[in-house]
């Protein structure tokens, strides 16, 4: 069996994911198609606007045939890290190819980016230090470097301004430094770009859109026509059971209260923070009533809105530097779902795989799992639930 993953959110599964995985199919002749997904808490640091069991029923209608769980210390990563739990997972899972969306709908230019950097890597990370001590954010170095470096003919290379080149560029770079057998290969993103806003005329939106509509209009009627069937009726069922999605802004009171609670030396021991925020964060918290009027405190010219949101995620996970440095690659295949064409390559494939695959969460003591686990009874405590231990009552959902 053929087997082609993606690297995912789905947060909501949408028309554009859809397309994806058709096309991804159709590009690489996939018999089964893997998506590797996070969990509760995502990249660019706030809770996953539904659980990943919802997710996964989504995933699981439209194509995709295995659900893996990208753990929380590579979910919440920056773009780098997320990329190598990604792509490692895939290779211990024996794919042959990873379909990535992107801008530039393209894979030569990544390639040849990736030579680019390799070849003047030593200028490039100085050139970086150097610039984020003018003051500029570590993106705004990061992208400033790399033109520098840039020949003339730099229409060969990637453009590393557009937020799905730049992950899918990491995809490559881990793939390459690895020396994985899984082979990238890229799909043109068509119709949204990744922050739009939901237009009219069209049957593909952004998921930061879709999510933006459903929390201004409260309601999920006016994005019917960008989502698959059960992706709506996924959706429509978590509404008729919590009355509200997950976001920051519901998560507030929870927040506050962790950060309140600290000292700013326990603030600085978690993840990501640095350089004496923990003292902003903590003024922030004490002055602000709701979410966005404390990231519009703490937000600056260095610290983006992502960075500080993955910070955030980390004081109210409880996940600190010394658990993040101890965290070095996958150590497991956590399964979500699956389809019974997916079951069949796991029958066919399991002997292979070069990591552990784990289908019940209650014998494993392994510290990624673990925090894995502590993040999903977070995230479903906030929702007003009492639905702790969730990680250990719900098998892999059959499709």
């Amino acid at each position: 069996m053929i087997a082609t993953g993606v690297i995912v959110e789905y947060n909501p599964f949408h028309n554009g994911h859809l397309y994806h995985i058709k096309k991804s199919r159709e590009h690489t002749d996939a018999d089964v198609m893997i998506a590797v997904m996070s969990g509760h808490f995502l990249q660019r640091g706030e809770p996953a606007f539904v659980d990943k069991w919802a997710r996964t029923k989504m995933a699981l209608a439209s194509g995709v045939d295995l659900v893996i769980e990208l753990p929380y210390v590579y979910a919440t990563a920056q773009a780098s890290d997320f990329a190598k739990g990604g792509v490692l997972l895939l290779e211990a899972l024996q794919c042959d190819f990873l379909s990535f969306g992107s801008e530039q709908g393209d894979i030569a230019p990544f390639l040849h980016t990736y030579s680019l950097l390799e070849a003047g890597n030593g200028a490039f990370q100085e050139n970086i230090k150097k610039l984020v001590k003018t003051g500029l954010s570590y993106p705004q170095a990061l992208n400033t470097a790399y033109q520098q470096l840039i020949p003339n003919n730099g229409h060969a290379y990637a453009d590393l301004t557009m937020p799905n080149n730049i992950l899918g560029y990491h995809y490559v770079e881990t793939a390459q430094k690895y020396h994985t057998h899984v082979k990238p290969i890229t799909i043109q993103r068509i119709q949204a770009g990744y922050h739009d806003a939901i237009q009219d005329g069209t049957t593909i939106a952004s998921a930061t859109g879709i999510r933006q509509a459903i929390q201004e209009q409260h309601s999920i009627q006016n994005v019917t026509s960008f989502l698959p069937e059960t992706s709506y009726s996924v959706l429509t069922d978590w509404h008729k059971e919590y009355h509200h999605f997950a976001n920051w802004e519901l998560f507030w009171p929870y927040l506050r209260f962790s950060i309140l609670r600290l000292t700013p030396e326990q603030i600085a021991s978690f993840a990501e923070v640095t350089e004496g925020i923990e003292f902003l964060i903590i003024q922030a918290a004490k002055e602000c009533q709701d979410f966005n009027s404390f990231m519009q405190k703490v937000k600056s010219k260095r610290y983006t809105w992502t960075r500080i949101q993955r910070m955030i995620t980390h004081i109210f996970t409880n996940f600190t530097w010394q658990q993040l440095k101890a965290s070095n690659l996958p150590s497991y295949i956590r399964i979500l779902g699956m389809t019974q064409n997916g079951q069949r390559y796991l029958s066919e494939r399991k002997k292979l795989f070069t990591l552990p695959v784990i289908s019940r969460v209650a014998s494993s003591t392994d510290a990624m799992l673990l925090q894995d686990i502590h993040a999903t009874d977070l995230y479903m405590l906030t929702l007003g639930k009492n639905k702790m231990g969730m990680d250990f009552k719900i098998p892999p959902i059959r499709y």
